[in-house]
């Protein structure tokens, strides 16, 4: 019995650590990235659009071939009246029923169109490469995603190890207060102010870890994890970054933007509608055989002699020559809405800048961040240790001695946050130019 008992109680000691084991998963940044990019369903939805831009291009292409038709007819008739009598000729004598077989079969080939199926496959390959490059945005606003999530889970968990920090500082400091009521040497208004300190930061704690769970549940949703998936994370790289001049990432951005790339293909893709308008005004050619099956003798095999299988071979010219004066606005209209895309790639293109910029000095500003907040804790710590002694030899106030460790500890907590907001500020600036994928 005493032995069951044991097997009972140690099973559950280990059955909380099972399970966290099944549910925690460590992932680095780059780690993230990839299972993010893996299970997005907006890519899976983009690399959809690209399949059906490949099949449309595919029956693009089909139109080129010929085309071929064939027909096989039965028919049967009934004559009631089968005499028929014209003026004073001889009667003419039908039969009382009748059937015959008829069977044509078609093959036409367009050779000329002013070029217009070559200038739909063009203009379908671009549309192609269109939707590739969308794909491509797709997976550049995911991985920014990610990481966003994953800078931002670091930052609530760096929060915790502080306040964890302190709390361990706070019982230390409330224990020896109480040493110090005891022998006389302060009051029971510094024990409270020590209780009360503990107290707040064990709030800050708790709503620390509310913030670690929601951001815990949005990045499993982002990486296609089981929500119930506690992710434990990898200190980032936060080791900072050299920064090129704001020309450089600039020129970078126009070279790599996928949506100015759109747009350059939206260009070309207006230009070769605008041709194709054009060839509206040119005429068309095309081919064709035909094979004709007459079989009136009501046999569905014919005796010799007595069905015809004519074949014709033509061809066929056709101009409509009302496009020549009809077509012109077409074309003027086309030309404006070509105008229009390369005024919209001028003005995404400053916004760009703008966006670049921003970026550029907010990364600027976190490194300065941590310069002065490096000074800081060095202070802070100078300061802290001086209220500690002086605290101990009861020069101090519990307020003095509280208030200066709180200072240390919210600096620790500002630079670590700064730390983080600087690695997400100069990937903030990669996604700008439109490289963080890489």
């Amino acid at each position: 019995m005493i032995r069951n008992t044991y097997k009972t109680l140690l099973l559950a000691l280990l059955l909380p650590n099972l399970i966290y084991a099944q549910q925690a998963k460590k992932l680095t940044l780059q780690e993230a990235v990839a299972l993010g990019v893996s299970n997005s369903k907006n890519l899976k939805l983009s690399q959809s659009k690209i399949d059906e831009s490949i099949a449309r291009l595919a029956i693009v292409k089909d139109n080129a071939l010929p085309s071929a038709n064939a027909s096989f007819l039965y028919n049967h008739a009934e004559i009631p009246t089968n005499s028929l009598i014209i003026g004073a000729a001889d009667p003419i004598h039908l039969p009382k029923r009748a059937d015959a077989f008829v069977g044509t079969a078609a093959v036409q080939e367009l050779i000329y169109n002013g070029g217009k199926l070559r200038y739909a496959e063009e203009s379908t390959k671009l549309l192609t490469e269109v939707a590739k490059l969308d794909a491509d945005k797709s997976k550049e606003e995911i991985s920014y995603a990610v990481i966003n999530t994953y800078y931002s889970l670091f930052k609530v968990l760096q929060s915790k190890k502080v306040v964890a920090q302190n709390l361990e500082s706070i019982a230390s400091q409330l224990k020896q207060s109480q040493r110090f009521f005891e022998q006389g040497i302060v009051t029971k208004n510094d024990v409270l102010r020590f209780q009360l300190q503990q107290a707040n930061v064990s709030l800050t704690d708790m709503e620390i870890e509310n913030n670690r769970k929601i951001i815990n549940y949005n990045l499993d949703i982002l990486l296609g994890l089981d929500d119930a998936t506690i992710v434990e994370i990898t200190d980032p790289d936060n080791s900072l970054k050299v920064a090129g001049t704001l020309g450089s990432y600039i020129e970078m951005a126009m070279g790599n933007r996928q949506e100015l790339q759109q747009l350059d293909l939206q260009n070309k893709v207006a230009g070769v509608n605008i041709k194709s308008m054009k060839a509206n005004t040119l005429p068309t050619i095309g081919v064709g055989a035909n094979l004709y099956y007459i079989n009136p003798s009501g046999s569905f095999i014919p005796p010799s002699n007595q069905y015809i299988m004519p074949v014709t071979i033509g061809a066929n010219i056709s101009y409509n020559i009302g496009n020549l004066w009809t077509n012109k606005n077409k074309i003027s209209e086309a030309r404006i809405q070509q105008q229009n895309v390369v005024i919209q790639k001028d003005i995404l293109s400053d916004q760009f800048k703008t966006e670049i910029n921003r970026s550029y000095q907010n990364y600027q500003l976190a490194i300065n961040k941590i310069k002065i907040l490096e000074t800081s804790i060095a202070q802070a710590t100078e300061n802290d240790n001086l209220l500690a002694s002086k605290y101990k030899n009861n020069v101090a106030s519990a307020i003095d001695r509280i208030d200066a460790e709180t200072l240390l500890y919210q600096a620790k907590i500002n630079l670590e946050l700064a730390k983080a907001d600087a690695g997400l500020a100069y990937y903030t600036l990669l996604k700008s130019t439109g490289k963080i994928s890489n």
